[in-house]
């Protein structure tokens, strides 16, 4: 099977979606949607903690650089990428981008 670009980034934004949520899910299925507790789980302890840092750390700078990347593009819709990282992570906003980079450049051809 020779898949393309577009379509391996656009099934790992599907991938990088449900499987984040199957832990979510189950978090809030036990605790009932309490973000306070939820934020707070992330720094749990020190392997938690420093995971969660490194993944927010990382989400701060793909912002910056996929902004920039998609203004010198000018790939459309590049803000998905915000609440992508804010309701699932990094696992869906990195693919999702690169997804809508490779559209963009195969509409340009």
């Amino acid at each position: 099977m020779n898949m393309s670009a577009k379509n391996f980034y656009l099934a790992m934004a599907v991938i990088g979606t449900v499987v984040p949520w199957l832990f979510f899910g189950s978090f809030f299925a036990l605790n009932g949607l309490d973000i306070p507790l939820f934020l707070k789980s992330l720094f749990v302890n020190g392997a938690a903690g420093g995971f969660s840092a490194d993944v927010l750390i990382t989400i701060v700078i793909f912002w910056v650089w996929s902004w920039r990347d998609a203004t010198r593009h000018r790939i459309a819709r590049w803000w998905l990428v915000l609440p992508a990282s804010f309701c699932v992570g990094l696992s869906l906003a990195l693919p999702l981008y690169l997804y809508l980079r490779e559209r963009a450049k195969s509409q340009k051809n």
